[in-house]
């Protein structure tokens, strides 16, 4: 098959980014940000994406989509969101780390994200530095987190990481960010990066 026609075919078969799936319309607004950093930090540890995603959706439709809500919102209230979604082994530990994370970015960033962007200056890596600050988040979540904001920040493209890129190689795609960046429009190149870690899951 050609390269066209792998890329196609992942697309028809993966193409959804995973804030899409956790029913974020990703906008450069803060409560949408906000709703990104608490996927990432579900995702940061070893369990399913779907799980993750599932507990996204559960603490939104709890109320809890931006940093005040879940700063304020009462512990148990959290663990109970995330064990409504299944995320039980690490229920605890999450419902401490969002408040934490919640109350760092009110106070780093007045809670907007579009702050910490400001304060890296248009440097992928000093966003990837800021987004390690918060807890639970590290190198791999900082991925995930770039991965899926490029979609907004223009200046973030193209973000494939390393999980991307290997299932690219795989599938025979080129296995650079800069070999991926010509296989579809920079506005789809969150979607292809979703795409590609989701077959490379598979």
């Amino acid at each position: 098959m050609t390269v066209d026609t792998v890329t196609s075919e992942l697309l028809a078969e993966h193409g959804r980014t995973y804030a899409e799936e956790a029913g974020i319309t990703l906008r450069d607004r803060p409560s949408p940000l906000y709703r990104l950093l608490v996927l990432t930090v579900l995702s940061s540890i070893r369990i399913r994406a779907a799980t993750a995603v599932a507990a996204a959706r559960e603490l939104s439709r709890a109320g809890l989509r931006t940093p005040r809500a879940m700063a304020d919102a009462a512990w148990q209230d959290r663990v109970d969101a995330l064990g409504r979604a299944h995320y039980v082994r690490y229920d605890e530990s999450t419902a401490t780390a969002l408040g934490d994370g919640a109350r760092l970015v009110l106070e780093r960033w007045r809670g907007d994200l579009r702050r910490m962007a400001a304060e890296a200056d248009g440097d992928p890596g000093a966003l990837r530095a800021l987004l390690r600050e918060v807890p639970r988040i590290g190198p791999v979540g900082a991925d995930v987190f770039c991965r899926e904001a490029q979609a907004v920040w223009p200046w973030l493209r193209p973000s494939f990481d390393a999980r991307a890129c290997r299932a690219a190689r795989n599938l025979g795609l080129p296995g650079t960010p800069e070999g991926l960046a010509h296989l579809v429009p920079p506005e789809r190149y969150a979607v292809l990066a979703a795409a590609l870690v989701r077959s490379g899951a598979a």
